[in-house]
């Protein structure tokens, strides 16, 4: 069976942005709030940093539930590593490994893209790798380290979007959210964009989020 490159519990704004502008530190999404943004994944039973007890349950919580099924690497952009513009420090290097702490999420290799290059490094059962090398070439470093399962495309949006002018992806999961950025990075102006190398599902869900469930033609 064929590995896929497949994107997961993506959320984008009523208007196409996966994040809004002027990210930092403190505010990894830029002026987009994140409690709006994934809080349809925040309410779930299945969420992983759920505080207690409790949650939703229907499709928002079985599409949560099955984020880690059957995935063996994960690549990423490098805004979505870090706030950090620019070539990396020492010090720099020492101080950031990620948004995550030392139990990142993700307990597969993560193959990071960017301009700025840095050593490999690994927290808990999660390594990270940084590469500067093109979509194609990414696919399949992730592809060798991920044991025979699926890739997933994490984000953001812009390194999702190479991977579609690239014509690498296989699944997209897209859950669109009520509201507006007017701004930011965005992934399409429209989920139709894509209809022509997509068959494509929209199922809404009470949360009042919007699921679009595409797969190659």
């Amino acid at each position: 069976m064929s590995q896929l490159l497949k994107v997961q519990n993506f959320s984008v704004s009523t208007d196409g942005y996966g994040a809004g502008e002027g990210q930092s530190l403190e505010r990894p999404f830029g002026h987009a709030d994140p409690r709006q943004m994934a809080g349809w994944m925040f309410a779930t039973a299945s969420f992983p940093g759920r505080p207690g007890p409790g949650g939703t349950r229907g499709l928002d919580d079985h599409l949560v539930r099955d984020f880690h099924h059957g995935i063996g690497a994960e690549i990423m952009g490098a805004n979505k590593f870090s706030p950090h513009r620019g070539p990396w420090t020492e010090r720099d290097v020492e101080r950031w490994q990620g948004w995550w702490g030392d139990e990142p999420p993700f307990h597969t290799p993560v193959f990071v893209m960017t301009h700025h290059l840095r050593p490999s490094f690994t927290l808990s059962d999660t390594t990270f790798h940084f590469t500067d090398a093109p979509p194609a070439a990414v696919a399949e470093q992730a592809k060798a380290a991920a044991g025979g399962l699926d890739v997933r495309l994490g984000g953001g949006a812009q390194s999702i979007r190479s991977f579609l002018e690239a014509d690498l992806v296989d699944e997209l999961h897209v859950a669109v959210v009520p509201l507006e950025l007017g701004a930011g990075t965005r992934l399409w102006t429209s989920a139709e964009d894509l209809d022509d190398r997509f068959h494509r599902e929209v199922v809404p869900s009470p949360s009042g989020v919007v699921h679009h469930l595409l797969w190659r033609r």
